[in-house]
Parts: C-alpha cells; sequence; structure tokens
C-alpha cells in the first residue's frame, strides 16, 4: 500500500507539480525543499515512496539515499535526474534506489511509477516477513533456512559453499517453498558489507514484448514509446547478482539472446549498437522441470546446463512434514508482534500441521496463521481454529489430542470430525452473531451446505438468522 509519499526538489515547480498529481491519486504528498529538510523529515515521519532530485545544493539526494538506507529501509526511493547525470542516476538504483525517472517527465510516468512500487511491495512483503524469520531462527545467522529435517539441513549446506564463489546457481521446487528467500541468502552471504547490487526479475510478470528491454535496456527511440534510455537489469547488477525468477517461462528466441550474457558476459541495448560488458553474478529459479522441458524441446540443452552449475533444489513441505510445525509457530510469533496477542499451538494443531499436505507449500501455511491469528483471541491454537477445508481434508488420518485430559497429554488415533466440524460450524455462527450467509463464507462453502449442516447438527440452531 502506498499512501504517503515525500517529494524533494529544490525547484518549487517540481514540487507544485508532484504534489498536485499526487493530490489528485489520492495521496498525501510531503515536500521538501532541500535535502537537508527532507532528512529532518524522514527521521519524524514514515512514507512508502520518495521521488528525490539527484543534484541539489550542498546534500546532493545521494545523501538522501545514503540516510534512508540506514533509516528507512523499507521506503522507495525514486531519483529524479537530468540527462546529464544519468550514470550517476544508474549508480543510485546500484546503491539501492528503486528507479529513477528523467526530467522534465509527465504526470503519467509518476503514476506509473507509483503503481510500479504499489505491485512491488505486494510482491516482496510477505518474503520479507518470511526473510525475518529466517534470521530469527538461525540466530540472526544469515544463510540459514528454516527447519531441522535432513533436505533443509543439505540445502544450508549447499548455501554456504556456493555463496562466496561466483558460479551460476538454479534453484528449483514447487511455488511457495521460498526460491526467492534462498537466491537472496545466497546473495547476502556473498556480499557481506552490503555494496554490491542485487537486482531481482519475475520473468513471468513481463510482457514478451517488453523483455528484452527490462533485461538488456534499450535506447531512446528504439521502439514506440522508447522515450529515452532505459538500463537493463543486466547492467544495473554490474558486480552483484542478478536473480532471474521464474526462468521457464522464457521464449526459445529469448533463451538464445540471455544464453550469449551467460557465455560471454556482454550484450547490447535495444536499438543499440555499443556492447557493453558486465560482471553479474546469475541466479535463477522456477518451478518447472526444466530437464524435462529440454527433452520436449521446449528449453534450450545448451542454456540449461549453463544455468544448471549449481544446482539447489527445495522440498515441498509434505515431504518434510516435521519442518512445518516450526515454521507455523515462527509465522506465529510475527502475528504476536504485530497484533500484540500471545498466540501457542497445542498438540492437535500440531498434528494438523504436520499431516496436512499443504500444496501451496509455506506461503499456503503462511497466509493460514496470518488468518488465524487475526481470527482467534488466544492464546491456545488449536486443530478447530483451522480453515474448514483443510480439517475435512484430513477426516480419519489425523490424530486429535483430548482436550478432557490435559494432564495425560495423551492423543486420539483419529479425529473426532463430527465433533470438529459441529465445534468449527458453532464458533462461526458465534462470529458472525448467527448470520448464515456470513458464517458460510467465513467456514468456505454455500449457505445451502451450512443450511444442510445445521439439519445435520440440530443442537446448534438456537440463535441463527438467515
Amino acid at each position: 500500500m502506498i499512501d504517503r509519499i515525500l517529494v524533494v526538489d529544490d525547484e518549487f515547480l517540481i514540487r507544485q507539480l508532484l504534489e498536485e498529481t499526487g493530490g489528485r491519486k489520492g495521496l498525501e504528498v510531503v515536500t521538501a525543499g532541500s535535502g537537508e529538510e527532507a532528512v529532518e523529515i524522514l527521521a519524524k515521519e514514515e512514507f512508502q515512496m520518495a521521488f528525490v532530485d539527484m543534484k541539489m545544493h550542498r546534500m546532493s539526494g545521494m545523501d538522501v539515499l545514503r540516510f534512508a538506507r540506514k533509516h528507512c529501509p523499507g521506503m522507495l526511493f525514486v531519483i529524479m535526474t537530468a540527462y546529464g547525470t544519468v550514470d550517476t542516476a544508474i549508480e543510485a538504483m546500484k546503491t539501492g534506489a528503486f528507479d529513477f525517472v528523467i526530467k522534465p517527465f509527465s504526470p503519467d510516468q509518476m503514476d506509473i511509477l507509483v503503481e510500479k512500487g504499489r505491485l512491488w511491495l505486494q510482491l516482496h512483503e510477505r518474503d520479507s516477513y518470511f526473510k525475518q524469520e529466517l534470521s530469527r531462527q538461525s540466530g540472526g545467522v544469515s544463510g540459514r533456512a528454516i527447519g531441522s529435517s535432513p533436505q533443509m539441513k543439505e540445502v544450508n549446506r549447499l548455501i554456504e559453499r556456493v555463496a562466496p564463489t561466483r558460479a551460476t546457481v538454479l534453484i528449483t521446487g514447487e511455488s511457495g517453498t521460498g526460491k526467492e528467500l534462498i537466491a537472496s541468502e545466497i546473495h547476502s552471504l556473498s556480499d557481506p558489507n552490503g555494496d554490491k547490487p542485487y537486482i531481482r526479475m519475475n520473468c513471468a510478470a513481463v510482457p514478451e514484448n517488453l523483455l528484452e528491454s527490462e533485461l538488456f535496456g534499450h535506447e531512446k527511440g528504439a521502439f514506440t514509446g522508447a522515450v529515452e534510455r532505459r538500463v537493463g537489469r543486466f547492467e544495473l547488477a554490474d558486480g552483484g547478482t542478478l536473480l532471474l525468477d521464474e526462468i521457464g517461462e522464457i521464449s526459445q528466441a529469448m533463451q538464445a539472446k540471455l544464453l550469449r550474457v551467460l557465455q560471454e558476459s556482454e550484450f547490447e541495448r535495444v536499438g543499440g549498437g555499443k556492447t557493453i560488458k558486465v560482471d553479474v553474478r546469475v541466479i535463477a529459479s522456477t518451478n518447472r522441470d526444466l530437464k524435462k522441458e529440454v527433452e520436449q524441446n521446449l528449453f534450450r540443452e545448451d542454456l540449461y546446463y549453463r544455468l544448471n552449475v549449481f544446482p539447489i533444489h527445495l522440498p515441498p513441505l509434505r515431504e518434510r512434514t516435521g519442518d512445518a510445525v516450526a515454521i507455523a509457530g515462527h509465522y506465529l510469533s510475527l502475528q504476536e508482534a504485530k497484533l500484540g496477542r500471545r498466540f501457542q499451538l497445542d498438540a492437535s494443531a500440531e498434528e494438523l500441521i504436520r499431516k496436512y499436505s499443504w500444496p501451496g507449500n509455506i506461503r499456503e501455511l503462511q497466509n493460514v496463521i496470518e488468518r488465524i491469528a487475526i481470527l482467534e483471541d488466544g492464546p491456545v491454537i488449536s486443530a478447530e481454529a483451522f480453515p474448514y477445508d483443510i480439517i475435512s481434508s484430513l477426516a480419519g488420518h489425523v490424530a486429535e489430542c483430548i482436550g478432557n485430559h490435559p494432564e495425560t497429554n495423551s492423543c486420539a488415533d483419529t479425529f473426532d470430525m463430527r465433533e470438529i466440524e459441529r465445534r468449527t460450524i458453532r464458533k462461526a455462527l458465534a462470529e458472525t452473531g448467527g448470520n448464515k450467509t456470513q458464517a458460510a463464507a467465513l467456514l468456505g462453502f454455500s449457505v445451502r451446505t451450512l443450511r444442510n449442516k445445521l439439519n445435520e447438527y440440530n443442537d446448534i440452531e438456537d440463535g441463527v438468522t438467515a
């Protein structure tokens, strides 16, 4: 979510233009006429995004960026620059700026950058939570993935071995297993001082006709809409790391162009003739079976072997169910800090987490825990707090700890699914004041199904409304 923006420029007209443009979009825009004023504001207030002029009297935009990186790490920083300082703007992006725009620019360009920032925050918010948890699990030591299973111990060992090298890494695994997190940890371990660029691109999120420009950049006038020279991801990542997420989604034509960069470390911008040399460590990730796609002639064999120098495979959560409880516990800790409440998984909840297959992997588990933490008052979280579709999918397969005998902490061999279902429906009706429509939505099935269930469990009809 972006609702507050800081605009820093020593030109009044620029500040006025961006303030009016942001205001029309419902944004709160705060302005500063100098770098010094911007630093004073940033020390006291919070913003999701800042537009900062590169060249100002005394304190430059780069000075403000350095302050923001240290004191406002979550803020997206857009550099505004004239043609003569484009190279400096590129350096700013390598230092941590989100993007840059060349002055003069139109209000539409500001709108595009704000929307791009919104999308970026949506994509990376959950991963940032996961990274915090990973650090807490390892006592603050980077390079450790959550879990003590043999599979994750091997993943951690591979991360430690490959991080100090410049080898190309291919990370494979199902969606939601944490591939981008592992890539980030490899880069962090390879860059302990934090001064090398780490550039990410989701290949599946970029239209095919724009992918080449995103990777290699373009010159002004290279195609319709190319109103300015644009630096690509490879150039921005020079000296550091480039993550190509979902590499299996790119076309074979683009695969050939990517192969050349990996082989020769050089390329040309779209519409340009100058060959640009770069030193970039590439990490690729995919949820596809690239070896099978090579056999089916869907992915270039030579590119596959260029990418697969150092493979790391992330197992799905269902293959390391013992880790799932630890991961859920850490997500509950995050929610405790956010919501100011204490939570604890009881034996029935832990058993459910271990037995459920988690088809959406860590991402699904994270979402479920967040939903439970919002709905539950705590402190004890039991199996019945989990979504109805998860509970119902485990009928006859999961052990439920008997709440009537806490002193023994004993468990039954199977869930009493009818009792779990009855309690879950009763709880949903209580939370919605007996409203069937709202309760059905909360439970995840139709009002008709709820009515059938109420007819089946006729002892929970009291206080129910339409």
